[in-house]
């Protein structure tokens, strides 16, 4: 595995102790009592520090679902069949997805990226079987449709008990890949999703090696399974944990449980990071790369609002693990990037607020005694 620092980028931390200041008494001096407004008040302090602006303006949303198969899903890890994956994407473009309601609904750009989906593709090749490594990511634009990104490193992932998920070139590739996605687009805000059938069981094996707790806490239901198909995921999760037992370093990890649209987004956060824009996190999936990114560069965790507490079992632990206090609690677990799209008008009313809102001084109201 490489080095992470040779390609990977650097990220500042977030805090700045003077503008934390200015912008602490500027959120104070609004018309309300202070702490009023609760964690909408944090969320704006953030948004600002974030943005390095007393005035922060979130421009140009993106909406980006990563999406990618299992090789361990055809031990039955899932309620339902690999070949969804491939047809919640169409799902997506068509604009019937629940994420393509809600991104209409709030104005988010929705960018779909084929990030290694068991389905023929327009561009019939493999971007990272052929090229590989953090310079595979430079793709003809000719193989790109409204809507749709061909980052395809192969047909999914290894079944993980067979041999880790991915090469380590595939690995580096995909957070490459993840990275140029990023680049690639508009705006300073980035809400972070994913389909892949599946998923749930990487997330799940994740949490469990790079925190440390039981997998039988680690794992949840998915797409709905039953006490006994649990069971069974469970089992199947704890051979593929003794199979890698070795695998202890976040790349190391990575490669050999997570999936390609997990290893995309780790690439996406830490790309979004870098460029000090706004990362929204979506629920169970998302955070579990958002695990593998702090364990490579801590300071991405400053630019992460993380959307909602999701209603898969692990999810409670990978938010404890970062110290992570989400925006929602209604227990979702759609994924797809839903619960972002969800909590993005609070984000939006928290920048509004701070910019928007007037100040006792400018309204004339009179201040507490």
């Amino acid at each position: 595995m490489l080095s992470t620092s040779q390609w990977l980028p650097d990220i500042d931390p977030v805090h700045d102790a003077a503008l934390h200041v200015k912008l602490q008494r500027r959120i104070d001096r609004k018309t309300k009592p202070q702490g009023a407004l609760g964690r909408i008040e944090e969320l704006a302090l953030q948004l600002g520090l974030v943005l390095r602006s007393e005035a922060p303006q979130l421009r140009e949303p993106q909406m980006v679902v990563f999406a990618a198969d299992h090789g361990l899903a055809a031990r039955g890890v899932s309620a339902y069949p690999q070949a969804v994956t491939a047809q919640m994407v169409s799902n997506m473009l068509a604009g019937g997805a629940a994420v393509s309601v809600l991104a209409r609904q709030h104005g988010l750009a929705l960018t779909v990226v084929d990030a290694g989906v068991n389905a023929d593709t327009p561009a019939g090749e493999y971007a990272g079987a052929r090229r590989g490594g953090p310079e595979s990511t430079r793709v003809d634009e000719r193989r790109q449709r409204s809507g749709l990104l061909l980052r395809k490193m192969g047909p999914g992932t290894r079944d993980p008990l067979l041999g880790p998920a991915m090469t380590a070139e595939q690995c580096v590739g995909a957070v490459a890949a993840g990275r140029a996605v990023v680049r690639g687009l508009p705006g300073n805000v980035v809400l972070l999703g994913e389909m892949g059938i599946g998923n749930t069981s990487s997330a799940s094996l994740l949490l469990s090696r790079l925190t440390g707790t039981p997998i039988e806490r680690c794992t949840g239901r998915g797409t709905g399974l039953g006490d006994q198909a649990l069971a069974r995921k469970t089992q199947v999760l704890r051979d593929v944990l003794d199979t890698h037992a070795l695998a202890r370093e976040p790349l190391e990890v990575l490669a050999a449980f997570g999936g390609f649209e997990i290893a995309m987004m780790v690439g996406a956060a830490l790309q979004a990071a870098s460029e000090r824009r706004v990362v929204v996190v979506d629920g169970f999936i998302a955070t579990s790369a958002l695990l593998v990114a702090h364990a490579l560069r801590p300071a991405v965790h400053g630019y992460c609002v993380y959307a909602h507490r999701s209603g898969e079992a692990g999810h409670a632990l990978m938010l404890e693990h970062l110290g992570a206090q989400p925006l929602l609690d209604l227990g979702l677990r759609l994924g797809e990037g839903s619960g972002a799209a969800l909590a993005w008008p609070l984000i939006d009313s928290a920048a509004r607020l701070l910019c928007e809102m007037a100040s006792f001084e400018s309204a004339g109201v009179s201040d507490a005694l």
